[in-house]
């Protein structure tokens, strides 16, 4: 068995990112791993549903075995097995995040023997968490440069407080992968590419969506109104869709497609908030990200850091291939925290370079 490995869940911005990698780099490093003090830094710590949720998903991905799997435990430990890939479903029972719980158990069904199928039922547009248009568009779009081809299928959207949204996942791992190698040591060639993305090349388009679900019209047609007075938009690119979900819910989802890169950007609505404010959040993200001129915005970095240390990781041996970098705005504390989880378990250089004008940076993993 490989050495196991303590991680201290209060570290950095003490949330659930912590647990999610830590069960994703146990599965795939083979070491297991306990995690004390978990979400110590909420205002509610210890496992939520969603975690937990995560967590037993993850003991089954991989047939581990695991202590102190209990809602608002502050400690558990995980021995991974060997990762099993094939046919799964997991439904939170709450309005919970499924796109984190698929944060935990993707990275291992990458580099698998045979593919995957996932089914993950929840929240999918949450507030503080990746919306399932995010997770689509624009990480998963980057994922599969990597060598893997993951498609993401939203058969039902899910809001607080009512829940119940429904998304497949079906995941062909990345070619040449081997075995996974329960060492500390890298495992030789798990197929998985690496990438250079330091510009965003040309901006080719701007689409602003407006989803409704069992609410009046006047609150999509406020939010369109604010969006077309805050700035100028090609024609028919703000458009709403009426949806169905299993409760009343409201999102503004706005994607910029560049030459080189999708990112989007999110305004969830929330009882008390008005459109407008909600259309104001989504659209400052946007210009924000314009202003700064980087290809990656700091929600990206965040999720793109694991599958690109895993890259890097990979193989002894020098390959250009294995090196990575892109540029970003100064990283978030949630990413400085994600960086120390991943070099705790794979010992992989991630550098951190600011450049000349300080807001901005370039993250260079491996090498």
């Amino acid at each position: 068995m490989s050495d196991p490995i303590n991680i201290d869940g209060s570290q950095g911005e003490g949330g659930g990112q912590i647990v999610r990698s830590s069960l994703a780099l146990s599965m795939v490093t083979g070491r297991p791993v306990t995690i004390d003090r978990v979400r110590a830094g909420r205002a509610k710590p210890g496992l939520k549903q969603q975690h937990l949720t995560a967590l037993r998903a993850a003991q089954e991905i991989c047939r581990a075995t695991v202590t102190g799997d209990t809602i608002g435990s502050s400690s558990f430990t995980f021995h991974p097995g060997d990762v099993v890939p094939g046919n799964y479903h997991f439904a939170i029972g709450t309005a919970g995040s499924a796109t984190l719980v698929l944060q935990a158990i993707l990275p291992p069904l990458l580099i698998a023997q045979r593919p995957s199928r996932l089914i993950l039922e929840g929240g999918t547009h949450n507030p503080w968490a990746p919306p399932f248009d995010f997770l689509q568009r624009s990480y998963l779009s980057l994922v599969n440069r990597m060598g893997p081809q993951v498609t993401a299928t939203l058969e039902r959207p899910g809001f607080y407080p009512a829940g119940g949204g429904r998304f497949i996942v079906e995941i062909e791992p990345a070619k040449r992968a081997e075995s996974l190698t329960h060492s500390p040591g890298a495992p030789g060639d798990l197929g998985l590419s690496n990438f250079h993305l330091l510009e965003r090349g040309e901006i080719r388009s701007r689409i602003g969506r407006v989803l409704l679900c069992n609410l009046p019209d006047h609150i999509a047609d406020r939010e369109l109104e604010e969006l077309a007075r805050l700035d100028q938009w090609e024609p028919d690119c703000l458009f709403r869709e009426n949806i169905k979900a299993h409760g009343p819910g409201n999102a503004i989802v706005i994607e910029v497609v560049g030459e080189h890169v999708i990112e989007v950007f999110i305004g969830i609505g929330e009882q008390g908030t008005k459109g407008e404010v909600v259309a104001q959040r989504a659209f400052e993200e946007m210009r924000e990200y314009l202003v700064a001129n980087v290809p990656i915005g700091p929600h990206l970095a965040d999720q793109l850091l694991l599958p690109m240390a895993l890259s890097a990781w990979q193989s002894d041996t020098p390959d250009h291939r294995r090196e990575g970098s892109f540029r970003t705005v100064r990283l978030t504390d949630h990413s400085k925290t994600h960086i120390k989880v991943l070099q705790a378990f794979l010992g992989t250089a991630i550098v951190i370079e600011e450049e000349a004008q300080g807001d901005t940076v370039i993250v260079k993993i491996g090498g």
